[in-house]
């Protein structure tokens, strides 16, 4: 059941018709306010409910012996090494049916370094055809620090079935960046220094750490949409993330760009690691002055 099915208003929460569902919520004694967004971003107050409800597949992306300390109350642990090991869309959809995933449960991902982890695993959720696939909006040492519970035992679910179903309106792959398009934009997410060191040709520079906010893994997206307009990019392109390895910091980027109701959005999930082992053109800028250094 999606997320929107949940809160109390049954709303939509698209960015489409620009409405937002606020709930407010006490943590650690100082009062917050929350934001979902359907298959983007889900906030505490309704991760919380959810969990009472036990109406959510809770996953934890960080190291096993991490989650076997404490986690978040109901998740289950599924680190991210697990799904780039031996990376394809049919072990994917085994490991969401062995933790007892069907199509209608909204499924949350979290880490603890900045919901880099936690995009990518749930952009790949979204790419084998599990829609409901959310970020937490915060981490967990942050989840834990606003005073929500967490617990020690481990926990399983009974196999669910889920069809296999590639969403290919989300991927990108060597052979689609290169091909020529004037309407599409790569992004790259790393930082300003690693973008100005090299990378794909016509690529902008959008950093992930331009993205977050405090007390958030991503700012709010009438944020994120203003920063896109600075950075001359115009909405209605097609938009391409990619970073320096895996996807990860592209993959918070490509959810912050979704945050931002930005439709045409992909991940180039083997990023720039595997443009520059391929031996692909690159542009550097070798006299990279400081104002392009900290141009932010």
């Amino acid at each position: 059941m999606p997320l929107r099915l949940i809160l109390k208003s049954k709303r939509s929460l698209s960015m489409d018709s620009q409405k937002k569902e606020t709930l407010s919520g006490k943590g650690s004694g100082v009062e917050s306010e929350y934001h979902s967004t359907p298959d983007t971003v889900c906030d505490v107050k309704t991760l919380s409910v959810l969990i009472r409800k036990k109406n959510v597949r809770v996953v934890d992306v960080r190291k096993e012996e991490e989650y076997a300390k404490e986690h978040i109350p109901g998740a289950v642990s599924v680190p991210l090494a697990r799904i780039l090991e031996k990376e394809s869309p049919a072990r994917c959809i085994e490991l969401l049916q062995d933790i007892g995933v069907n199509e209608d449960l909204p499924v949350v991902t979290y880490d603890d370094t900045f919901g880099a982890l936690a995009a990518r695993v749930a952009w790949t959720f979204q790419y084998i055809g599990h829609q409901h696939s959310s970020i937490l909006e915060v981490t967990f040492s942050q989840w834990k620090n606003m005073g929500f519970p967490t617990e020690k035992k481990s926990n399983s679910y009974k196999w669910q079935p889920h069809p296999l179903k590639i969403n290919q309106s989300i991927y990108a792959d060597l052979a689609y960046v290169e091909k020529a398009s004037s309407n599409k934009v790569l992004v790259d997410s790393r930082e300003r220094l690693n973008f100005l060191s090299e990378h794909i040709p016509e690529a902008v520079n959008v950093p992930y750490t331009m993205l977050r906010a405090d007390g958030r893994v991503l700012s709010k997206g009438d944020d994120i949409r203003r920063l896109l307009q600075n950075r001359g990019i115009d909405e209605n392109s097609e938009l391409v993330t990619y970073c320096g390895s895996v996807g990860t910091l592209s993959g918070l980027v490509y959810y912050g760009l979704k945050l931002a109701g930005l439709k045409n959005v992909r991940l180039y999930a083997r990023s720039f690691k595997e443009w520059k082992a391929l031996g692909k053109p690159k542009t550097e800028f070798k006299d990279a002055n400081y104002w392009d250094l900290s141009a932010e």
